[in-house]
């Protein structure tokens, strides 16, 4: 048996990883990659592998870099059937559409600048009709499940990462393979708590935050509460960058909290992304995924996701006229890596001015957008043209939903590491991995690699 690393290898995006039992293929997720235009549309149209050749795909959760190339996939032969909670089957479907009609609309805008300096248009790497047949392959099922396929044995525990994430365990050839796909964090809101799989021969792990601590989440209110009381005396407006499957409504439940201890005042908080709206009606329907904290609340409430104040946005005309707005707000808008979508015009028409605040809520990978804003670079390029980031710019990663250093070497401290043979350590930059590897050791682990795009190994 051999599992070879496709994607999301020294890199935090374009998850895949494909296993290999006799002739049957395995492939763990199938994300888009993201980063600079030219390279991703590459990495993204041409996948490394014969789609064809693959007889199952598994998925760990509905983020566009671990979900966000099935329909790719599927337009290039895949036939099988793409499992995942029902979850993240409810999310994917929003996610896929959504994605194809981001890449729609952006490659027509970007086109239009193209055409005016003479050069070839670009097509989107799928279209929504792609995307549309794909969702005919995803396979719902719960927590705990085992399916067979093939060769394998899978089951999916909970990863407390978002709604619907999975640890994906699998037996195969009298093996145990563990992945995963992204470990949440103890005691966060809304999601409950990572479950603990301890009997494992091999381990895939992320490790996104290998070379860090996340600030204390305890202290969350308190910061974004002086955030949002700052920016208003001054008259400005918060623009928050963010994924539209989770952290979005973890903002807006933060926020939620905030209103009801009388700790912010009435500021108007706009959620603009399409996407987070249908996501948002996706977390209503699933109630039974709470933790407990989310349950209390819900009580004596009809809704954790609605308030006085608080405006979701749907037509691109109600968009366009938050450039408008001339009062202080909240805007709360996706892509979280400000690599397309609504709030790339909201970038646009604030970051130059010096009352406003960019505030940084997720992990930003290399090359993007949000990574130069959180950097702090003076000038940044928006729809190809240069701007001035003039802005305060406030980065929190308490907000993160991965598990930090501490909390991934808590969760392999918990296994039987006799067992463990090998680990692999995946969804990290390079820096991150490495700042991984001698902690393992020291903790017992056998052997601790960090796989190159392309490398195999034998199990």
């Amino acid at each position: 048996m051999k599992i070879k690393f496709w994607g999301g290898a020294r890199t935090v995006t374009g998850s895949k990883h494909l296993l290999t039992s006799g002739k049957q293929k395995l492939l763990l997720e199938c994300g888009l990659f993201q980063g600079h235009r030219d390279e991703a549309e590459y990495t993204n149209r041409h996948l490394p592998f014969k789609a064809r050749s693959v007889d199952y795909c598994i998925v760990s959760h509905a983020h566009i870099d671990h979900v966000g190339n099935i329909p790719n996939l599927i337009k290039a032969g895949f036939r099988g059937p793409v499992v995942m909670t029902r979850g993240t089957l409810a999310l994917s479907r929003l996610l896929l559409l959504d994605s194809a009609h981001i890449q729609e609309s952006d490659v027509k805008y970007v086109n239009k600048k193209r055409r005016q300096r003479g050069e070839s248009s670009r097509k989107p790497i799928y279209t929504t009709q792609d995307a549309r047949e794909s969702l005919r392959y995803l396979k719902g099922t719960p927590y705990a499940k085992v399916q067979k396929l093939g060769n394998f044995k899978a089951a999916l525990h909970d990863a407390g990462h978002i709604l619907g994430s999975a640890l994906v365990d699998i037996e195969v050839e009298g093996k145990r393979i563990l992945f995963t796909g992204d470990l949440g964090r103890r005691k966060m809101p809304i999601i409950r708590d990572p479950v603990q799989v301890d009997q494992v021969d091999y381990l895939i792990m992320e490790a996104t935050y290998g070379n860090r601590l996340h600030g204390d989440y305890e202290k969350v209110d308190a910061t974004v509460a002086d955030i949002v009381n700052r920016v208003y005396n001054r008259g400005g407006r918060i623009i928050i960058p963010s994924f539209a499957v989770e952290r979005s409504q973890e903002i807006i439940y933060t926020l939620n909290r905030l209103r009801q201890s009388n700790r912010i005042p009435q500021v108007p908080i706009f959620v603009d992304s399409p996407l987070a709206n249908r996501v948002t009606e996706v977390f209503r329907d699933y109630p039974q995924y709470y933790d407990e904290e989310a349950r209390k609340m819900l009580l004596g409430h009809d809704e954790l996701f609605d308030f006085s104040g608080l405006e979701y946005v749907s037509s691109v005309e109600e968009s366009k006229a938050l450039n408008s707005f001339d009062k202080p707000c909240i805007i709360i808008s996706a892509s979280g890596m400000c690599e397309a979508g609504r709030v790339l015009h909201h970038l646009k028409h604030g970051i130059e001015d010096e009352r406003n605040l960019v505030l940084i809520v997720s992990f930003q990978a290399r090359n993007t957008l949000g990574r130069r804003i959180a950097e702090h670079r003076p000038r940044v390029r928006i729809y190809g043209e240069e701007h001035d980031l003039r802005c305060e710019v406030v980065v929190m990663d308490e907000f993160s939903a991965h598990a930090d250093r501490n909390g991934l070497l808590r969760y392999v401290s918990q296994m039987n590491l006799p067992r463990l043979k090998k680990i692999f350590i995946v969804h990290a930059e390079l820096d991150a991995a490495e700042a991984m590897v001698e902690p393992l050791l020291k903790l017992g682990a056998r052997e601790v690699f960090i796989p190159e795009v392309g490398d195999e190994f034998e199990l």
